[in-house]
């Protein structure tokens, strides 16, 4: 009987030579953004439990939720940020936060075309129709860049870190920090003239303000809503000194109007 190591020997000669088995690759996706690939971070639960304490999280994940009720929902704006039958995550914020949540939300709301037509030059195919969560995101932090004091660093920071604290949306944080960094270095250049190209809203609608009220006051109709709507205020003494207190101005009734209240 042959030693183990010899019969072993005789048989791989008798096999011939194998060539080698070519490595396994592990395939990672990856996403384009302004022709440069960026690759996903790896799939993985999102850091929730840490990114919980980091300030101004909180009123951007409220921001996000409450814009995917408005857009995907259909639910009430006013209904969802109403300070006792609101929606839970935005009433869980203390004043300051809910008003901010506010202006995020209508600003996205307001300018949501002009937002989208930016964002979508950033990428060089639409997301899936499945990403809403991402989009959501998105939209909330580009709302916050291009139209709200905010620094835009702060406004990519938090959108970062709230895509890498959802599972749904870990792997994609590289593409919303490229996307948003793009965003806010072209904003300067960019912002004005998408603005001047779009009504911010569907064409069906502009068409059928323009049947209802002539071109004219229907292209006024679509400008005013741009804007937000002036707030006016009652007050029983002295209506110049609260005009001065919150900068507003004396209507001939006696009213306090303020164009846009501080928040």
């Amino acid at each position: 009987m042959e030693p183990a190591g010899r019969a072993g020997a005789a048989e791989a000669q008798s096999l011939g030579s194998q060539p080698d088995r070519p490595p396994r690759h592990r395939i990672q996706r990856s996403v384009v953004v302004n022709g440069a690939k960026r690759r996903p971070q790896t799939q993985g639960r999102g850091d929730a439990s840490a990114s919980e304490t980091v300030a101004g999280l909180a009123a951007r994940k409220a921001a996000a939720r409450l814009l995917a009720a408005v857009i995907d929902a259909h639910t009430p704006f006013d209904g969802l940020t109403d300070n006792e039958h609101g929606h839970p995550q935005y009433k869980a914020l203390d004043q300051r936060d809910r008003a901010l949540v506010r202006a995020i939300l209508a600003t996205a709301l307001r300018h949501r075309m002009t937002i989208a037509g930016l964002l979508a030059r950033r990428l060089e195919r639409p997301l899936p129709a499945n990403a809403t969560v991402l989009s959501h995101i998105l939209h909330v932090a580009a709302a916050q860049i291009l139209f709200l004091d905010i620094p835009d660093s702060a406004a990519v920071d938090l959108a970062v870190t709230h895509a890498k604290s959802d599972p749904r949306t870990l792997r994609f944080s590289g593409l919303v920090n490229g996307v948003l960094r793009s965003l806010a270095r072209a904003k300067g250049a960019e912002l004005a003239p998408t603005l001047a190209a779009t009504t911010e809203a569907p064409q069906w609608f502009a068409d059928r303000l323009a049947t209802a009220y002539g071109a004219a006051r229907a292209e006024a109709i679509l400008a005013a809503h741009r804007h937000e709507a002036p707030v006016d205020f009652t007050v029983k003494t002295d209506p110049s000194l609260w005009a001065e207190k919150l900068g507003g101005i004396v209507l001939p009734t006696g009213t306090v109007r303020v164009e846009k209240l501080q928040t």
